[in-house]
């Protein structure tokens, strides 16, 4: 599934059902049920139109209501949806050469795969030490 970009919608403009699906690239079904969804419209007899600003604040919304905040020493696991607790001992980072590391690890409830970016200095939180002389881009586990 792709991800919808609500800045591809011009703000000074007015979008019928069908060039509103086009420009995101979903269906004309998908943006009526964004409309009983709650998405503002403009209806002249039986054309609808949507303002391009409001269009854009509803498909901000909803991204930031699907946000999910991974708190100290979770992942987020693209099994369970959530932000959960790795599987101990299978926890791995990347060095990536900059203050930041990839973090691969094992969903502790469902077993599938967990991915996060971090800093250096939160890989305590994981019962990780960085080692700056290890550059080499190889996976390491503690």
């Amino acid at each position: 599934m792709a991800r919808i970009e609500p800045r591809r919608a011009k703000i000074h403009r007015s979008y019928t059902v069908a060039e509103a699906a086009e420009l995101l690239g979903v269906h004309r079904n998908t943006l009526r049920h964004w409309i009983k969804a709650g998405l503002p419209v403009v209806c002249s007899g039986r054309r609808v139109l949507i303002l391009g600003r409001q269009l854009r604040e509803f498909l901000a919304q909803r991204q930031a209501q699907r946000r999910r905040k991974c708190g100290s020493g979770r992942l987020y696991c693209f099994g369970c949806r959530e932000p959960r607790k790795p599987r101990e001992g299978s926890v791995q980072w990347l060095d990536t050469g900059q203050p930041t590391v990839n973090l691969r690890a094992l969903c502790g409830t469902c077993g599938a795969r967990m991915n996060q970016r971090a800093s250096v200095t939160k890989l305590a939180a994981f019962a990780l030490q960085a080692d700056p002389a290890d550059a080499g881009g190889e996976p390491h586990s503690r």
